[in-house]
């Protein structure tokens, strides 16, 4: 089967400074991956990579059998990848229903458009009473909620996600990570970097663990949460790990 996305002997950075050195893993469809690893080694700037916003010196990225390396985001977001950022990123001044709009700025299918937005509106109940509110008069989770929705206005195949828990209350982190799985269980793939590594861990089905820009460990989710190597060495006492 080919993967959704594969990426191989990726190399990035920024000017001169070398980030990512020769990452290579794929995603399959129904699947969540979780990006595990210490502050700094460059997970970030894996998600950058794939969605075009961090040039890529080397390697490749492909979605669905598609070469996408070395494309506008705009044209890889068209081929079926959408990224959430780290920090949410709406845009404060426009309502939720017109950030939702933007998300589907790809499409051409209006009226279908015009129903994912009532679909996402209902998805998230909190939404749908602040339709006409302005994105940043939103709590962090309810902007979350937004971002999350926003992302998926695109139909896409592949969903790149970056410190979804970051800031926000345990409650709200429980509703986020249903979501995800729910997102993974009705047909779209993930791509989850995420600070609290336990938790990514229990939600994904495979993981990759990052050290110094490169893949160091792969595997299921479920081995690598009790591999010595990553408690020990990426883990350690707590939970908190970016």
């Amino acid at each position: 089967m080919t993967p959704l996305l594969r990426v191989s002997n990726l190399v990035a950075g920024y000017g001169e400074l070398r980030v990512l050195r020769s990452i290579s893993f794929e995603l399959h469809p129904d699947e969540i991956l979780a990006v595990v690893g210490a502050n700094g080694v460059g997970k970030s700037t894996l998600l950058n990579a794939i969605i075009g916003q961090v040039r890529i010196w080397s390697g490749t990225v492909d979605v669905a059998g598609t070469r996408v390396s070395g494309r506008g985001a705009h044209a890889i977001v068209a081929s079926g990848v959408a990224l959430v950022p780290e920090g949410r990123r709406v845009f404060a001044n426009l309502t939720v229903a017109e950030n939702l709009l933007l998300g589907a700025h790809t499409r051409r299918d209006k009226k279908q458009v015009a129903a994912d937005v009532d679909h996402w509106l209902e998805s998230f109940a909190a939404l749908r009473a602040l339709e006409h509110r302005a994105a940043g008069l939103l709590s962090g989770g309810e902007q979350q909620m937004l971002a999350l929705s926003r992302a998926l206005m695109s139909r896409p195949k592949v969903l790149l996600l970056d410190e979804p828990s970051l800031g926000l209350a345990p409650k709200v982190i429980t509703s986020v990570f249903e979501f995800i799985t729910r997102v993974r269980d009705e047909g779209t793939a993930v791509v989850l970097v995420e600070q609290n590594a336990r938790l990514a861990l229990q939600c994904a089905d495979r993981a990759i663990v990052m050290q110094r820009g490169e893949v160091r460990i792969e595997g299921p989710a479920a081995e690598l949460a009790s591999d010595p190597r990553v408690r020990d060495i990426y883990l350690g006492r707590t939970s908190e790990v970016t």
